[in-house]
Parts: C-alpha cells; sequence; structure tokens
C-alpha cells in the first residue's frame, strides 16, 4: 500500500467526496427543514467548501500521522479518522449554520448532529472505497511500468 497521497490527490478526493455529499445531502435537508431548496442548497454548499478546505487539510496530517505511528488502514483507524474529522467540522459548522438558518446554537447543533449521523458512516465508507480503488490502479500501474 501506497500511503502518501500528492496534493492532486487529495484535492480529486475532497471533491468527489463532496460532489457525492451534496447530491445527497441538499435534498434530505429540505426535506427535513422544509426550508427552500435554494436557502438549503447554498448552506450546503457553503458547508461544503468549508468541509472541502478542513478534508484536504485533516487528510494530509492524519497520512503523516499514520505513517509516524506505522497505523494501518484497519477499521480501527478509520473509525478515529473519521471521529475526528467530524469532529473538527463541528466546532466550526455549528456557529456558521446558526448565523445563516438564525437558529439558535443549540438547533444548528441538532441539525448538525442529524448530518453527522449521516457523514460518520459517509466518510467511513467513502474514504475505505477511495482506498480500495486506489490500491487497484496504483498496483496496476506499477505492474504497467515494469512491463
Amino acid at each position: 500500500m501506497h500511503p502518501t497521497k500528492s496534493i492532486t490527490e487529495r484535492v480529486g478526493q475532497a471533491l468527489g467526496f463532496e460532489g457525492l455529499a451534496l447530491l445527497i445531502c441538499t435534498p434530505l435537508l429540505v426535506w427535513i427543514t422544509g426550508r427552500p431548496v435554494l436557502e438549503m442548497g447554498a448552506v450546503t454548499l457553503a458547508l461544503s467548501l468549508l468541509a472541502l478546505t478542513w478534508n484536504i487539510i485533516f487528510n494530509s496530517l492524519f497520512d503523516r500521522l499514520k505513517v509516524r505511528l506505522q497505523l494501518t488502514g484497519g477499521v480501527w483507524t478509520r473509525v478515529v479518522h473519521a471521529l475526528l474529522f467530524e469532529g473538527g467540522l463541528i466546532l466550526v459548522a455549528v456557529p456558521l449554520i446558526a448565523a445563516w438558518l438564525k437558529i439558535s446554537l443549540m438547533q444548528a447543533f441538532m441539525l448538525d448532529i442529524g448530518v453527522l449521523l449521516f457523514f460518520l458512516p459517509y466518510t467511513y465508507v467513502y474514504h475505505w472505497g477511495y482506498d480500495v480503488i486506489r490500491e487497484k490502479v496504483v498496483s496496476k500501474n506499477a505492474i504497467q511500468c515494469r512491463s
């Protein structure tokens, strides 16, 4: 397994993560909150851009930590990854949600917890799937380069 990813690959991985999340979350949040599609789309996009930035920074740091601590890509490493990623995002997202939707911090927190219940397994599955596909592509490219 080749644990280090370039910044270009990280950007592509993060864009895929956020793009798929937007397609799933916007209609769900419209349905849950009863707010207009454009309003929830704008909130979702703003949070997506925030999460995209955090995704690139966090995953780059997490990759370095994995190498330094010699962690495998096992279940517990992925669970810690998902929890730390989403925990850091909550700290910034809740005040932004509250301000944008003109709701209390508690209401924003509850909404964010609902979103988190989606994103914890989504983060785990997306990154696991990405790594599995990436490993196959890297291995295939390595074999082709040797030929």
